[in-house]
């Protein structure tokens, strides 16, 4: 469950960074008024927090994983 909720948070942080740097547009700012308001800076910090999340994946043994995953 955590490594989906993190997997779910970096694509759309993904998705926020190639629109900033395709358009110049922030998504994640403008939906949650402004990059310093208190809910931008809450889903950046998620965002932050998943990609840490994350970076256990790449040293996870997938044999247990697929067996966990399966259960």
């Amino acid at each position: 469950m955590w490594d989906k909720l993190a997997l779910i948070l970096l694509v759309i942080g993904g998705l926020n960074w190639g629109l900033v740097g395709i358009f110049g547009f922030d998504l994640v700012a403008w939906l949650f008024g402004g990059t310093g308001a208190i809910l931008s800076r809450t889903v950046y910090i998620l965002v932050a927090i998943s990609a840490v999340w994350c970076i256990s994946l790449l040293f996870r043994d997938q044999r247990n994983t697929a067996i966990a995953m399966s259960d």
